[in-house]
């Protein structure tokens, strides 16, 4: 299985609407690259506001996902909920 990680560094000046991107920034992303599982989390102690981690089946399955055309329409979305630069990893997980 591989995760992606999408994870939003603290950020001194920036806000992060953690309600949009619960209710429409992840649904959208869920609905165009149809991962196995989505997994949200909202920083409580750490270096992160934020994280989400999509699950696929295979390396294929993530790189078919990020090939699909609503790609685009959600890296437009980010500056709906945030000015962060987010850190992305791609994990394998067993």
């Amino acid at each position: 299985m591989l995760r992606f990680s999408v994870l939003y560094p603290t950020t001194d000046g920036a806000t992060f609407d953690h309600e949009y991107y619960r209710t429409n920034h992840v649904p959208l992303c869920a609905e165009t690259w149809m991962p196995a599982r989505v997994e949200i989390d909202r920083g409580v102690d750490g270096p992160y506001v934020a994280a989400v981690h999509f699950l696929f089946d295979s390396a294929d399955a993530f790189e078919a996902a990020l090939a699909r055309e609503g790609t685009a329409a959600i890296r437009a979305d980010v500056a709906n909920y945030t000015q962060i630069q987010p850190v992305l990893q791609i994990s394998e997980t067993f």
